[in-house]
């Protein structure tokens, strides 16, 4: 049980280094001079949500919005805003962990279409959940840069242009490694 513990540890710790560190990285594509880019960041917060469920999950996302700020990465306005934007979005990834126990059975069972259809609702609910944090924080502490356009609209523009190309590259990219190797989802959740 302890080691199954330090396994754990372990694990977040290092997969929320890599989201940092493909989050600094120059291997984005940016969309918006003041934030919003279409990134392989999430991919590690998605391993370990699917590999630890959602406690893994949301524990990776939460340290990982935190280290952004503790970096100085992080565009904040209001303690309030970082906390959605960073905090809360970050976190919200984790939520894809829900499907965990079901992907694992699936790939004990050696059905990969059924491992691979969760995984793609996975990684779709935490972008989602981010992508709402996001449009949330946009619409009341950003309102629309653009004169004559609604506020809404604007934060629906700006963070979905950047949030539904990631869950695209995202989902494909976790598919495909999931596929390669499926064991390597069966870890000891």
């Amino acid at each position: 049980m302890r080691s199954k513990r330090i396994l754990f540890l372990v694990e977040v710790s290092i997969f929320t280094a890599l989201a940092l560190l493909l989050d600094i990285l120059p291997l984005s594509f940016k969309i918006w001079a003041q934030g919003g880019s279409i990134s392989f960041a999430m991919i590690p917060v998605f391993i370990v949500a699917f590999r630890w469920g959602l406690k893994g999950g949301l524990l990776s996302g939460f340290l990982w919005g935190v280290l952004q700020v503790a970096t100085g990465t992080a565009y904040v306005l209001t303690p309030l805003q970082g906390f959605i934007d960073y905090a809360l979005a970050f976190t919200v990834i984790g939520f894809a962990g829900i499907f965990a126990n079901r992907i694992q059975q699936a790939v004990k069972s050696g059905e990969t279409k059924k491992y691979l259809t969760y995984i793609t609702l996975g990684v779709l609910l935490g972008s989602t959940l981010r992508f709402i944090a996001h449009y949330v924080a946009g619409l009341v502490f950003f309102g629309s840069a653009i004169e004559g356009q609604p506020a809404w609209l604007y934060s629906l523009i700006y963070n979905g242009s950047y949030m539904v190309p990631s869950f695209i590259l995202c989902t494909v990219i976790v598919f495909f490694l999931f596929h390669k190797q499926p064991r390597t989802l069966l870890n000891v959740a």
